[in-house]
C-alpha cells in the first residue's frame, strides 16, 4: 500500500460513512467473510460519496470507473454482524481522484484500501475532466 494510509484513523475521520449487513452467504469454508466480499463493502462506501443526492459530481454523459484498487486485509470479519466503511478523497487530478477507505467491524480496522476513480465519457470511452463545481465539491470530501 502507500504511505497515504494512516493506520490510526477512526471512522469519524472520514466524511462519508456507510454500513453493510453481513450475510451468511458472505462466509467461506473457514467461517469468516470471504476476501472477495471486501470489494463489495468498498463499493458501498464509494457509492455513498460519488452518488450523493443533490451533488453534481459527474458530467452529463459521463460515469465513474475504477482504474486501480488496492486492499490491505488487516483482520478477519466474522458473521453475524455488520461492517462500517469510511471513505474520503486523498487527491484530485484533472479527471481522476484517489480515495482512501477503511472497513471496521465492532470498531476494529479490518481492511484499508486506496482506489483511483476516473470520470469517463460514455460515448468516447475516454477520461473527461471534472467540472469546476465537481472539483469544489470533491475538495470538501478530503476529510481531516
Amino acid at each position: 500500500m502507500t504511505e497515504d494510509l494512516n493506520e490510526d484513523l477512526a471512522l469519524e475521520d472520514f466524511p462519508f460513512r456507510a454500513r453493510d449487513k453481513l450475510r451468511y452467504g458472505d462466509t467461506d469454508k473457514l467461517g469468516h467473510v470471504n476476501n472477495a466480499v471486501f470489494s463489495t463493502f468498498l463499493e458501498t462506501g464509494r457509492v455513498e460519496m460519488l452518488y450523493t443526492p443533490g451533488m453534481a459530481l459527474m458530467n452529463e454523459g459521463a460515469d465513474f470507473v475504477i482504474a486501480n484498487l488496492n486492499i490491505d486485509y488487516l483482520a478477519e470479519v466474522t458473521f453475524p454482524g455488520e461492517v462500517e466503511i469510511g471513505t474520503r478523497v486523498l487527491s484530485i487530478g484533472r479527471s481522476s481522484l484517489k480515495m482512501q477507505q477503511m472497513i471496521f467491524q465492532n470498531g476494529v480496522r479490518v481492511a484499508r484500501a486506496q482506489t483511483v476513480i476516473v470520470q469517463m465519457d460514455k460515448t468516447t470511452r475516454r477520461s473527461t475532466p471534472f467540472s469546476e463545481a465537481a472539483l469544489a465539491q470533491l475538495r470538501g470530501f478530503m476529510g481531516t
